[in-house]
């Protein structure tokens, strides 16, 4: 969720004929498919979904042991839904992902929008808040302007500087808690060029288990990773430690921090031009610090957000009474959150604990019950939150996105303007079924439109007209 002025202030049938693949465990995979996906998260998913209903064999490859990817619910550790990755989705009337909802008995609601700034133990008081949110506008006015510039500079640069005892909190709120990168990290064009993130919207059951629901009737192979991709100008084919596959085309959409790792092997080797596009793209930080309480010891609204006015970055942002439950989470990101999470769970813990005694007492830090933590950074599949451009790496997403013959590559990084966003992930994993799919012949390019005789005749003229007639 982002804090703009006006948000924190108001704050299918045939997926059913096919075959589901065990979820116990290693599953057999086909010798063969026309399409192989590569990742089962959001991109995964909308990409296997497109080319089932175009009547393809697809097979989706997932190396964990659950679908989802960054799209995970846990509602087992706390007795409610607790999403461990993303949490929203966007656009209310347009949203393909909260349309689809409907049809599978779960409920896509407005996020609730409330939203509070602490200073030490009080609320800010008005005047505060109208400072910061002055303060707030005049940052993104300033990095806007920044980003029509010749060269592309890091968001930091394009601060104003005299945000006084404000500037700790917008650099956090536009930065670290927004995109998992400190303002120094990050491309004022990429920031910038993404869409505004306000208003959101929440699934009660969860976001994971959404995205989970919408991949249940595909035909995945869990605990299969693809460990190399043999491709040339034709055929293509997956190796996995439960097959080899030959395929026609692969869509992949593994975040950029994997494709950079190495863990999937290519021959012939990926261009430079692509691992350099996803290096620029890395994986901010972004964790969540699970506690829940006894009671209401905050005194907050149900999913009330909570920033607090700070001069440091060891900081986080407060989700409260989630769903209406005692639960509340505290996001932990960028450099700050990387350094606590590479700590451990017990240290992430201890920290949120004492971020709250510090704001609101030590009864409330006494009132947790229990807790959890998310390490992304750790988790293998994924390594980090969501891609954000490094300054002068905005360029990078449509690099990323560029077909390499049968190779198709996808996720929320490839998304110029919904880039860090589960709606991001979800839309460039139908783009690229769509790509895949004419690839291997199994859609049309769309007609050119009629040429009227008006225009034939004016380009006649043109023609005769040349000096090289």
């Amino acid at each position: 969720m982002s804090f703009t002025r006006r948000g924190f202030l108001t704050a299918s049938a045939a997926l059913a004929a096919l075959p589901v693949f065990s979820r116990s465990g290693r599953a057999a995979v086909p010798r063969d498919a026309d399409i192989v996906v590569i990742g089962a998260g959001a991109a995964g998913i909308a990409a296997a979904r497109r080319i089932a209903a175009a009547n393809r064999r697809v097979v989706l490859l997932e190396a964990a042991l659950q679908i989802g990817g960054r799209c995970s619910t846990d509602a087992a550790t706390f007795g409610v839904p607790f999403d461990r990755g993303a949490r929203w989705l966007l656009n209310a009337e347009t949203n393909a992902i909260g349309k689809l909802a409907r049809g599978l008995g779960l409920d896509v609601i407005a996020a609730p929008v409330g939203q509070k700034i602490r200073v030490g133990r009080r609320n800010a008081r008005p005047g505060e808040t109208e400072q910061f949110l002055a303060g707030l506008v005049r940052a993104n006015r300033a990095i806007d302007e920044a980003s029509r510039g010749k060269l592309d500079t890091s968001c930091a640069a394009a601060l104003p500087k005299d945000l006084g005892d404000w500037t700790g909190t917008t650099a956090f709120v536009l930065g670290a808690s927004a995109t998992g990168k400190d303002l120094a990290d990050l491309s004022a064009i990429d920031k910038a060029r993404g869409q505004d993130r306000s208003a959101p919207l929440a699934c009660r059951q969860g976001l994971g288990t959404l995205v989970s629901k919408l991949g249940e009737s595909l035909p995945v192979a869990l605990a299969t990773p693809a460990t190399r991709i043999v491709w040339g100008n034709r055929d293509v084919a997956v190796e996995t430690p439960a097959g080899r596959i030959a395929t026609r085309a692969v869509i992949l959409t593994v975040s950029t921090n994997v494709l950079a790792s190495g863990a999937i092997k290519f021959a012939p080797e990926l261009p430079k031009r692509q691992l350099d596009a996803a290096a620029k793209l890395s994986l901010g930080s972004l964790d969540h610090i699970a506690l829940m309480l006894s009671g209401n010891p905050l005194g907050l609204l149900r999913d009330e957000v909570i920033v607090e006015q700070s001069n440091s970055n060891r900081t986080g942002l407060l989700l409260a009474n989630i769903g209406g439950s005692s639960l509340c989470t505290v996001d932990v990101a960028g450099s700050f959150g990387r350094d606590l999470s590479a700590q451990g769970e017990a240290a992430m813990t201890a920290f949120g604990k004492e971020w709250i005694g510090k704001l609101f007492g030590s009864e409330a830090a006494a009132a947790v019950k229990s807790s959890s933590a998310t390490r992304w950074n750790q988790v293998p599949g994924v390594l980090g939150a969501m891609s954000a451009a490094a300054p002068g790496g905005q360029g990078a997403r449509k690099i990323l996105g560029e077909p390499l013959g049968p190779l198709f590559l996808a996720g929320e990084a490839t998304h110029e303007t919904l880039w860090g966003t589960v709606d991001g992930a979800w839309e460039s994993g139908e783009r690229a079924a769509e790509a895949a799919l004419r690839r291997i012949g199994a859609l049309k390019d769309p007609e050119p439109e009629p040429t009227s005789e008006r225009q034939r005749g004016r380009r006649r003229k043109v023609r005769s007209a040349s000096p090289e007639d």
